[in-house]
């Protein structure tokens, strides 16, 4: 993990405190992939969801991921990771990924294009601020 991605990683973790552990999770897992979003939207593409990781990326309506094409393309010990991370069951974590990973890299890369990792730590601190007010 580049020191990039180390300190994001570090911010988005202190900044989640406990208002919100599933976006806290699924931030942690976006930065914990190898090529932080890109390289999580990448697995997505090998898997052959790409169509629909990119209606996420895009500025249109985001098309929905069940939980069984989350498992498929995390597999269980990455979505076990989210569930222990955010204090779900296991079983909950892939239907809670597939309720929040749409929405979450949809804000992450609001003009329609993934962002330099700069851009992106700071997205994720104001997403991570807009779920406080919930």
């Amino acid at each position: 993990m580049g020191f990039l991605d180390e300190m994001a990683t570090k911010a988005v973790a202190s900044a989640s405190g406990s208002s919100n552990p599933i976006v806290s999770a699924v931030l942690q897992l976006i930065q914990n992939q190898p090529g932080g979003i890109s390289g999580l939207l990448q697995q997505f593409h090998e898997k052959g969801l790409g169509d629909l990781v990119n209606s996420w990326v895009s500025t249109g309506q985001n098309l929905p991921v069940s939980p069984d094409q989350v498992q498929h393309v995390l597999g269980t010990e990455q979505v076990q990771q989210v569930a222990a991370s955010a204090g779900i069951p296991a079983q909950l974590a892939s239907s809670k990924l597939a309720e929040f990973l749409p929405m979450i890299v949809d804000k992450l890369t609001p003009n329609g294009q993934v962002p330099e990792q700069g851009s992106l730590l700071e997205s994720g601190m104001n997403l991570l601020k807009s779920f406080e007010s919930r």
